[in-house]
């Protein structure tokens, strides 16, 4: 490990002197380039470098301890610097783990009614407010896609694009059948109900990124509307495509224009084309796994969301929070940051036990 820090140190010292030179900047996609790298590179430099100071101050202690009048002193440093070492080398063990190449990507986030009724229908909703409400504080910007909503509000299927810097690297553990435990609107004795929705979600991919053939496709226009007659529109500027080979569908009716909606769709079904290989992959590799983290299956009961007991409870990681309303609200930072630091350990110990 100490080999290849010490040539990423090196190769970031590099960068940061061609950065420093003012002829750089006269090629402004090279200089994109090496700030993008020098950017990527950071924490691990910044975590080696804290190490070697860490290991130093070791030294300086140990040297210390034959000193009476400072042995106390140096004591108490020895244990710190220790204590530091041990976190950092954690610490880089993950920064060195093979990094998803999808992590700064956008997402297609696709979220459908499961059993339930119209009870699931307003879950699903209640799941696209919170993602849309947690998009919101993070700075992020959310489109809908399409989507087919209920008379009472539900929506029976939605997609929608959340745009933003590592969308991706934060969203991706939401994959999965997310469980409701409520009393309905429409229950007038009080009793609770168990309603599902299935959430999917997919890195946004540009369609050179997937092979697509267009003779595979076929596109149909048609008008899009909303219910209750919402979002009409009189020229018919939504788009369906459906790839022949898969008999995958793919519709988008929010644009204006029938070539942004068919733009729009390309990208969805290459998201679900890229989406429908990794399946194969992780299904396949999961079942050597002791953990699914980071699976992402769709068949998988990731959570259930409990309103009498005001409880939030990850099944993955056994993680529970009795916070609902703070969740509902867009409050997932505790439970992804939970999500990715069990997905983390259980890669750093394929990494070693490989």
């Amino acid at each position: 490990m100490l080999d290849k820090l010490t040539a990423i140190e090196a190769k970031y010292s590099q960068i940061e002197a061609r950065l420093a030179a003012p002829e750089t900047y006269e090629d402004p996609a090279q200089a994109a380039r090496l700030n993008k790298e020098q950017a990527e590179l950071q924490p691990l430099v910044e975590a080696f470098r804290a190490l070697q100071a860490a290991r130093e101050a070791e030294r300086q202690a140990r040297e210390l301890l034959s000193d009476p009048e400072m042995k106390e002193l140096a004591q108490e440093e020895l244990r710190q610097a220790q204590d530091d070492q041990e976190r950092l080398e954690h610490e880089l063990k993950i920064l060195l783990l093979p990094k998803d190449p999808n992590d700064g990507k956008n997402v297609i986030m696709e979220i459908r009614a499961g059993v339930g009724g119209e009870e699931a229908a307003l879950f699903a909703h209640s799941l696209y407010r919170m993602y849309s409400m947690y998009a919101e504080g993070r700075g992020w910007r959310t489109e809908v896609d399409s989507a087919n909503e209920t008379e009472l509000g539900g929506i029976k299927e939605i997609s929608f694009t959340i745009e933003g810097d590592g969308a991706w690297s934060r969203l991706k553990f939401e994959s999965g059948v997310h469980r409701v435990q409520r009393v309905p609107e429409t229950e007038s004795s009080g009793r609770v109900h168990t309603s599902t929705a299935t959430v999917a979600v997919l890195p946004e991919m540009e369609t050179a990124d997937v092979r697509l053939d267009p003779a595979d496709i076929e596109m149909q226009v048609y008008r899009s509307s909303g219910a209750g007659g919402q979002h009409v529109n009189k020229t018919s500027s939504a788009v369906r495509l459906i790839h022949k080979p898969t008999g995958t569908v793919v519709e988008c009716q929010q644009e204006r224009s029938q070539f942004q909606n068919r733009d729009k769709a390309m990208r969805i079904l290459a998201s679900r084309l890229y989406e429908a290989e990794q399946e194969k992959i992780v299904g396949e590799y999961t079942q050597k796994r002791r953990s699914q983290v980071g699976s992402g299956m769709r068949n998988e009961r990731i959570r259930t969301y409990n309103f009498p007991q005001g409880r939030v409870t990850d099944h993955r990681i056994g993680l529970t929070l009795y916070k609902i309303d703070s969740v509902m609200d867009g409050g997932l930072d505790e439970i992804i940051d939970a999500l990715a630091a069990a997905d983390q350990a259980e890669r750093l110990k394929e990494e070693q036990s490989g």
